[in-house]
């Protein structure tokens, strides 16, 4: 399909490059000019950017449907204008054989939507013993290895195999938390804890084991990404290592750089997330350090759960918060709040986790593939379980009214998506 799209506010965050504008799209790739067009956008009033990419989107298949659906989270995806994201391997069983991921694969790409770039496990089972066969993995498809959420306790078993990714130049992601100091934990260690009688998880559960990481980095000298950070500590850990030139990026949940532990309220259970929500001088922290581009990217963290995983009491409610659709409003607001260009603000939500990936997208030049997205900012929408297409209804936003509506998603110049 052929189509030109007139009258946009065309912004690459790739090149920082900002201007009202046409673009053409040609057999699926934008083009230097189109010629006659099977459909004419109007986009007047709205932005024209690469579609958005997220780091971290549970689909909850194989396993977990009862949860979501590949089908109702890809089309929650597309309708928040994601076109293409990296699942964690935690699904069950965990994606450890190559049959798995070509499987989610194959079954993602016949519903034709986003596109879906499975993350492998890096130990059996995600038992952290044995490591997969990350070769077949990689062949198989995955993008980069890693335990999710599941703990490695044994430094050992991280040594072997950030050696033997660096010998095969495989990306290794890994979130920073001590599993002993974490032990039995739901939130974060301070003041809002103690009055609520939770346990705590403390801030320097997460920078002993990003220390571990940095040096075994160090060691090995393997690609690393560090997910989700949390704490104000882990930021300047992760400047000083960049600063030292270690192989190593980072991301944030956009939950944290917006909510701390003081929104828990009275155990408010939509509030439980992994890593826990920090404490106010972290949030800043976290904030800051994506504006500044110490941390490379800010991703959803996606994570949908059923409504019995969430009445609960806090601590034994099940963590995460679904975030796919609420990736655009929430860059827009942590942007707006750092005082961003719009493209320096997008950036942390395109080029900047292609970059992460090592994919083609991202970007707007002639012959990139037509993943692209209409927005207008300055839209509201208020945030309800009926306006979620996701299965998964469960945000700490839920009743807000956040700035930035999805319009139109285009997928390899085909429309996934239209409001």
């Amino acid at each position: 399909m052929r189509l030109h799209i007139k009258n946009a506010r065309i912004v690459d965050p790739a090149s920082g490059k900002e201007g009202s504008g046409e673009l053409f799209v040609a057999d699926g790739r934008i083009a230097a000019e189109g010629g006659k067009a099977d459909r004419v956008i109007d986009a007047k009033g709205l932005v024209l950017a690469p579609g958005f990419i997220d780091l971290s989107a549970r689909l909850r298949e194989p396993g977990h449907e009862y949860k979501a659906t590949l089908e109702s989270e890809l089309d929650a995806a597309v309708a928040g204008g994601v076109t293409s994201l990296a699942c964690p391997p935690d699904t069950d069983p965990a994606l450890d054989e190559p049959g798995l991921v070509d499987m989610l694969r194959r079954r993602a790409k016949a519903l034709s939507r986003a596109r879906v770039f499975p993350v492998g496990a890096l130990t059996v089972k995600l038992e952290g013993e044995r490591l997969t066969e990350m070769g077949q993995l990689s062949d198989a498809g995955c993008v980069a290895f890693s335990q999710a959420n599941a703990p490695l306790a044994d430094a050992q078993v991280l040594w072997r195999a950030l050696q033997y990714a660096a010998t095969f130049g495989y990306a290794v992601w890994l979130r920073a938390e001590d599993a002993d100091l974490a032990k039995g934990g739901v939130a974060h260690d301070g003041e809002v804890a103690t009055r609520l009688g939770l346990p705590g998880i403390p801030a320097f559960a997460e920078t002993i084991a990003l220390g571990t990481i940095l040096e075994l980095v160090r060691a090995t000298r393997a690609r690393v990404h560090v997910c989700r950070l949390s704490t104000a500590g882990a930021v300047d850990l992760m400047r000083r290592a960049k600063q030292e030139g270690l192989p190593v990026t980072c991301d944030v949940g956009l939950h944290h750089v917006h909510l701390c532990d003081m929104d828990l309220g009275y155990f408010q259970s939509q509030c439980r997330l992994e890593p826990p929500l920090r404490s106010q001088r972290d949030r800043d922290a976290l904030a800051r350090g994506l504006a500044e581009g110490v941390i490379d990217c800010a991703c959803s963290d996606h994570t949908p759960v059923d409504e019995d995983g969430k009445h609960l009491p806090f601590a034994l409610a099940e963590p995460g918060a679904t975030g796919l659709e609420l990736l655009l409003p929430l860059t827009l607001k942590w942007g707006l709040a750092q005082r961003l260009s719009l493209a320096a603000t997008l950036a942390r939500i395109t080029s900047e986790p292609a970059r992460v990936l090592g994919i083609d997208a991202g970007r707007l030049v002639v012959g990139a593939p037509a993943d692209l997205v209409l927005f207008d900012p300055r839209a509201s929408v208020r945030i309800t379980p009926a306006a979620l297409k996701s299965q998964g209804k469960n945000t700490p936003f839920l009743g807000a009214e956040l700035d930035g509506v999805v319009r139109l998603t285009l997928v390899e110049g085909n429309v996934v998506y239209e409001a």
